[in-house]
């Protein structure tokens, strides 16, 4: 049996779905999360025997397929061949839901509506008469809880138990009657599915049906058009209407709600973004900073309080203090990060010292975990970052900067609606780009889908934290927190004005309208979040013991075998394949301060950048497998002595290391790290950018990552090192910017060339 769920964006029907079938779906409160249908198996022991397939539909408000996820949901109830059509409809506010139910009971399928949220409406005073709705609308109508799982089991009962078969029913008054008979004719004469289901669709003008043989004629023998279209809608909310009044009451209500009263804050025409602003500092702050809480008098009058090392513990002591304090007490995200890199450390030294032959022992501890740990010991700091984005998006915050910023998006060329793809890219560019569907004018579409890999996703946090930890402790330059923060709002500001660039030129359009309903807020439930993060650690461990465990292991050996493959010390890298290698590329990026202006061994900048291209958690391996190398050199590197490197983060000391052995200045680490956040993305994301565009626009997608990154980064570097550059960049922006509004203004014309179409015509 094969179980469809179709409802409203944010009406609990991925929630449903996780409840039947034990998926961890993200499950967002936000409208868009579900973009594609999902398939599970409905778990239940008392009907183990028979196998119920139920398939997660991407929310819609209409079965008018104007966006890509309504032509999923459509298509699949008509054609997919379901079973049943369960209708979660979310009870808080009936009259919006029941617009789609009024469609889906038009098609030739099964219906069982599911009232959710009945909790909410209970907890608000108010009453819904679930067996006058069903007698009303004639098909099962069960009241649930899908967050707390109450009535599912009922419904579910009597879904498996509901007749296989039913004919399509319409609310349509007399008024549309003789137009409706004239197109179900035609539909029943054409063999199609659901006749009635389509044939409203004609009198709604509807696009997808005006394309089939013959539909035109009927349309125009009917006068379908506008007029028709808007005489349906009226129909449906009139129907609406009267049958609620007849299944609900209402009780008192306060005249704001408690998220009315939330919003009149955090919605502020003024306070909205400084507030936002500062909520994401205190994100940020929890997860990086290093400086998180300073205790006593002492450091309040500016004393400062003693480090670690002399407090005059022993070894033992000192490395446990260490963890949570150095002058003052750590981050929850640095003392969890401090504790996964203890135990790595130990780890690595008990196989490194366990084993006997040095080429082993360096191509174990050094190259294989070396790498591994360098990128796991970030795992803490990525999934704390994770988990407070999700209880944003959960409470419903996130909505509501959707909503902030559609007043500023749309200066841009955007609407609101795209800024929750972009925000995803936070978490992973993959769904991010995936989540795009949900944007209905292509252009928008292709110009979100090309500045989502500047929201920094958690493969380049390494990255990150761990260039901006040694800026930190190598140069003693600001705080490697604001570092961090200020590469995010980087990302963020590139992104921004290359949508204006984008929508201003090649990717003009018009700005569609956003629609969004803000969902209430709500408290984050601690098991969906606990499996969304899981389903984060999962996917995380699973690459760096794939693609990253391979990249270390070739990593290594490249570094210590030259091209007579012949095995190489540590001392003799610059003799391996990979220095060669590193060393052919290194002069392309001398305009962004990591080329060949840097020491002998400045090709492992080059290197790391790299293999970035095949997974960002790539760079900070690189580095560990890498920096393990330089450590080893000890005083060969830069008067750096072993001592003087050691007992830090791993990402932070190999990141230490190579600007020891470099000489790199702040200014190109700096650029390196904005080459990295803004240059092509790892190769699962390209797959995924070239299923999402349209033909012929991936390539030149490749060029604007290369070209953006590189322009940004050599701007970063040339800016930080001669500050007087600052006014050539100036003038080269507002070049463009007079050259692009004469463009759009029509004073400047692009030169055109005659060709001939396939008719011959000369155009």
């Amino acid at each position: 049996m094969k179980i469809a769920l179709i409802g409203n964006p944010n009406c609990g029907k991925t929630t449903l779905f996780n409840r039947l079938t034990g998926s961890t779906a993200h499950v967002g409160n936000w409208p868009g999360v579900t973009v594609e249908k999902r398939e599970g198996v409905y778990k239940t022991k008392s009907r183990a025997a028979e196998k119920v397939e139920i398939v997660d539909l991407p929310g819609v408000y209409s079965l008018s397929p104007y966006t890509p996820e309504e032509v999923v949901s459509r298509n699949f109830m008509i054609d997919g061949q379901p079973d049943l059509i369960i209708n979660i409809v979310d009870a808080t506010n009936l009259e919006r839901n029941l617009y789609l139910t009024t469609q889906v009971l038009e098609a030739d399928v099964p219906v069982l509506v599911a009232l959710n949220m009945t909790d909410v409406v209970e907890r608000d005073g108010d009453v819904i008469d679930a067996g006058k709705l069903e007698s009303e609308l004639g098909v099962p109508v069960v009241p649930i809880s899908a967050l707390k799982g109450a009535g599912v089991d009922k419904m579910m009962e009597r879904a498996l138990s509901a007749p296989r078969e039913r004919s399509g029913v319409t609310v349509l008054g007399k008024a549309l009657s003789d137009k409706l008979d004239v197109a179900l004719e035609f539909y029943k004469s054409e063999g199609v599915k659901s006749p009635l289901f389509h044939a409203v669709k004609l009198l709604e003008n509807d696009e997808t049906e005006l394309a089939r043989a013959g539909a035109k004629e009927v349309a125009q023998k009917i006068g379908a058009g506008e007029d028709t279209e808007a005489a349906v809608v009226d129909e449906r909310y009139k129907y609406i209407v009267a049958k609620l009044a007849v299944a609900r009451t209402r009780g008192k209500k306060e005249k704001f709600s408690r998220s009315d009263k939330i919003d009149r804050v955090l919605t502020h025409r003024i306070w909205a973004l400084p507030i936002f602003a500062v909520i994401l500092f205190a994100v940020f702050h929890v997860t990086f900073a290093e400086d998180f809480l300073y205790i006593g008098a002492w450091a309040s009058l500016g004393g400062g309080l003693p480090a670690v090392s002399e407090l005059g513990l022993n070894e033992g002591l000192q490395t446990f203090v260490g963890i949570f304090y150095d002058g003052a007490v750590f981050s929850p995200g640095v003392i969890l990060f401090n504790m996964f890199d203890t135990l790595f450390s130990t780890i690595q030294d008990a196989i490194g010292g366990a084993i006997g032959a040095q080429w082993l022992s360096g191509l174990v501890a050094d190259g294989v975990l070396g790498g591994l740990f360098a990128v796991l010991g970030f795992l803490p700091q990525i999934l704390m970052l994770f988990m407070w984005f999700s209880v944003l998006e959960d409470t419903g915050y996130m909505a509501r900067i959707a909503f902030v910023l559609d007043r500023i998006f749309r200066r841009f060329g955007l609407s609101g609606r795209s800024f929750m793809p972009m925000i995803m890219g936070f978490g992973c560019s993959v769904p991010a780009m995936i989540n795009t569907r949900t944007l209905s004018d292509e252009n928008e579409r292709v110009a979100t889908i090309r500045v989502i890999p500047f929201f920094s996703c958690g493969a380049k946090l390494p990255i990150l934290t761990a260039i901006a930890g040694g800026i930190s402790q190598y140069f003693g330059v600001g705080n490697a927190e604001f570092i961090t923060y200020g590469m995010y709002l980087l990302g963020v500001c590139v992104a921004v004005v290359s949508v204006l660039l984008m929508r201003h030129t090649t990717m003009r359009g018009s700005i569609p309208p956003f629609i969004m309903e803000l969902p209430a807020y709500r408290r984050p439930r601690f098991k969906s979040l606990m499996l969304h993060l899981w389903d984060k650690a999962k996917h995380f461990i699973k690459k760096a013991f794939t693609v990253i465990f391979v990249s270390t292991v070739v990593i290594w050996l490249l570094s210590h075998i030259d091209f007579a493959w012949q095995y190489l010390p540590d001392e003799k890298m610059n003799e391996s394949i990979l220095a060669s290698i590193g060393k052919l590329v290194q002069p392309l990026f001398t305009p962004l301060g990591f080329g060949s202006q840097i020491g002998e061994y400045g090709w492992v900048f080059a290197v790391a950048a790299l293999t970035g291209l095949i997974a960002k958690e790539n760079v900070i391996a690189t580095f560990g497998t890498l920096g393990a190398c330089l450590i080893a050199l000890g005083a060969n590197v830069g008067g750096a002595t072993g001592d003087m490197l050691l007992g830090d983060e791993e990402g932070i000391t190999s990141a230490v290391a190579m600007i020891t052995a470099t000489g790199i200045s702040a200014p190109a680490l700096i650029a390196f790290i904005a080459f990295n956040m803004l240059t092509v993305p790892c190769f699962a994301a390209c797959a995924t950018a070239k299923a999402e565009l349209k033909k012929g626009t991936f390539r030149m997608t490749l060029l604007f990552w290369i070209v953006t990154s590189y322009t940004v980064s050599a701007a970063v570097y040339t800016v930080g090192a001669w500050w007087w550059t600052l006014f050539i960049w100036l003038a080269a922006v507002a070049a463009a910017v007079t050259i692009i509004t004469l463009f759009n203004k029509g004073k400047i014309k692009l030169p055109r060339r005659k060709v001939k179409n396939d008719g011959g015509e000369t155009k």
